[in-house]
């Protein structure tokens, strides 16, 4: 029995018809007629009942029929996976957190570049929820976050790929920005600005950490980088962030260093449990190498 023998069933068998199924397969009625024979001769079993006009499926024919289309499909996948591991010409969709990874995710991407040139990255700057969320319903392979306790609870694999001090960013006509360190009590005392707690819950968690008994008072809340920056640099407060956000925000803000200095944050790498695909494996092994260089 032969993959041909399978799809020739098939096409029979959903025509109804071997003359229609012939033309379709552009192979001519006997030739096809005589497939389906051999085909039953080496099952030793019939799969159609036929007529002078149309064939119909036998009980068995229709367990087959079944059975063959999905061999058939997972062989087409498996072309398909092949292939695109074979050239190189595949996506890859990472999701990332733009301000902690900033110095890891250009280097990253450039290696990659210059590894598998035939593969398109496709980054997409997202909150930790929606990483979370895209590695589980398959639209992310790979995701590059702040430490999640959320993503070890859904069973995803986490990787360390480095440490990031935390800085106190303010306006730099901010009174606070004459000191060279700042004391976490002084903070307290200045309104805070933060990611949103809904879509950042661990952020919240580590504030309230950081904070402790002086508690941080939140003025208000921002579902992104930018609209955050553009808030503390307007004066509405200060806001607590890694040494990278320097990269992102360059001089529109101040970044001073906090006493007694905050538990640094942690950066990860996320995948789902189960084997990466070459491209994210090779992604990944860049971003690797990346973290351990010295900024």
């Amino acid at each position: 029995m032969e993959l041909r023998h399978l799809r020739y069933f098939v096409a029979v068998a959903g025509e109804e018809n071997v003359s229609r199924a012939a033309l379709k397969l552009r192979v001519s009625q006997p030739a096809l007629s005589r497939q389906i024979r051999d085909l039953e001769d080496d099952l030793g079993f019939p799969l159609l009942e036929r007529s002078a006009k149309s064939v119909r499926l036998t009980p068995a024919g229709r367990v087959f029929l079944n059975e063959s289309r999905a061999v058939l499909q997972r062989v087409d996948e498996a072309v398909k996976a092949a292939r695109a591991v074979s050239t190189g010409g595949n996506e890859l969709h990472i999701g990332y957190a733009m301000s902690p990874t900033v110095r890891i995710l250009p280097q990253a991407l450039r290696a990659f570049q210059s590894a598998m040139p035939a593969t398109r990255v496709k980054l997409h700057d997202l909150s930790t929820g929606e990483m979370l969320a895209g590695l589980g319903n398959g639209k992310l392979e790979l995701a590059f976050m702040v430490h999640s306790r959320f993503a070890l609870k859904r069973g995803l694999h986490l990787e360390e790929l480095t440490r990031l001090p935390i800085r106190l960013a303010m306006s730099p006509e901010h009174p606070l920005a004459r000191q060279k360190t700042i004391r976490l009590t002084e903070i307290a005392q200045h309104p805070l600005i933060a990611f949103t707690r809904e879509e950042y819950p661990d952020y919240h968690e580590v504030l309230e950490g950081w904070f402790g008994k002086a508690r941080a008072r939140i003025a208000e809340e921002h579902d992104s980088v930018s609209s955050l920056i553009a808030a503390v640099e307007s004066g509405n407060g200060v806001a607590l962030v890694t040494e990278s956000m320097a990269c992102v925000a360059g001089p529109r803000l101040h970044l001073a260093k906090i006493t007694p200095a905050p538990t640094p944050l942690v950066i990860v790498a996320v995948w789902p449990e189960g084997k990466l695909s070459a491209a994210a494996e090779q992604f990944l092994s860049c971003a690797r190498k990346c973290s351990r260089q010295k900024p």
